[in-house]
């Protein structure tokens, strides 16, 4: 695998074949190829490969997440940008909450659950 498209699933053994940092380093490139003006590039693509990451091990809740989006008309790529919203909102609780690992991915994946098209067109 030697690019990365957001509009395009990778495949997933391909994607996972890859060191984490060389996945980062491709979602970086395509992003700079596209000229996306980012206020932190590296932050944004460890985002999407964290989403990206999930989808292709099949992380039940961020699989029907990223299905049941594109079916309420959301692309792909804003696709990710929800779900890595909620990783950002999972991230900020991990170090705010004195929640145990089960009770920190029961509230994730709810949290996944819980996104629509709508909500994340209103911010």
């Amino acid at each position: 695998m030697n690019q990365y498209d957001p509009k395009l699933a990778p495949n997933p053994d391909e994607w996972l074949e890859l060191d984490e940092q060389e996945r980062i380093l491709l979602v970086e490139q395509h992003h700079r190829l596209a000229r996306d003006k980012l206020p932190n590039l590296t932050a944004h693509a460890i985002f999407h490969t964290i989403v990206e990451n999930q989808i292709a091990l099949n992380l039940e809740p961020v699989v029907r997440a990223m299905t049941r989006l594109t079916k309420e008309g959301l692309t792909r790529h804003d696709v990710v940008h929800a779900i890595a919203s909620v990783v950002a909102e999972h991230i900020y609780d991990l170090f705010n909450t004195n929640d145990g690992p089960n009770t920190s991915q029961t509230h994730y994946n709810a949290a996944v659950e819980r996104l629509n098209a709508q909500n994340w067109r209103g911010g």
